[in-house]
C-alpha cells in the first residue's frame, strides 16, 4: 500500500497560491494526483476565512476533491491524550491524532508544531 499523506491547513494554503519551492510543488502535486487528504479541521481553518469569490471558488474545489477525515471517538480520545502529554493547540493536536489512528505522513511548513509528539512523521515540502 503506498504511503498516505495528510496536508496541514498552511500547505493547503501555500499549495494551492504556488508558494511552495519546485520540489515542493512536485512533491504536492503528486500527492494531490492521488487524492488528496485532509482533517475536517483544516477545511474548517482554511475555509474560515474571508477571501474573494475566485480564491472561495478555488478552495471549494479543492476540497470537493478531498479525502475529508472528520472526527472519530479514535480521533476525539486520542486528541484528548495528545493534549494531555503536550503544550499543542487543539486544531494541531486533532490533526497530529488524525494522523496517528490513519498511519498518515503529515505535510506541514510548521514542524515545530508537531516535533514533540511521539510517533508522528512529518515532511516539510520546504526543505525537500
Amino acid at each position: 500500500m503506498e504511503q498516505q499523506y495528510l496536508i496541514d491547513s498552511n500547505i493547503v494554503i501555500d499549495y494551492l497560491a504556488g508558494k511552495l519551492p519546485e520540489k515542493g510543488m512536485g512533491f504536492l502535486n503528486h500527492v494531490v494526483n492521488h487524492t488528496p487528504i485532509v482533517s475536517v479541521i483544516t477545511k474548517i481553518e482554511v475555509l474560515g476565512f474571508p477571501v474573494n469569490q475566485e480564491t472561495q471558488s478555488l478552495l471549494e474545489s479543492f476540497f470537493a476533491d478531498s479525502n475529508i477525515i472528520n472526527l472519530t471517538n479514535d480521533i476525539v480520545n486520542k486528541t484528548i491524550e495528545i493534549r494531555k502529554l503536550n503544550k499543542i493547540k487543539t486544531p494541531d493536536a486533532i490533526i497530529a491524532a488524525t494522523a496517528l489512528i490513519n498511519t498518515f505522513i503529515i505535510i506541514t511548513r510548521n514542524t515545530k508544531d508537531f516535533d514533540a509528539i511521539d510517533g508522528l512523521n512529518l515532511i516539510n515540502p520546504y526543505i525537500l
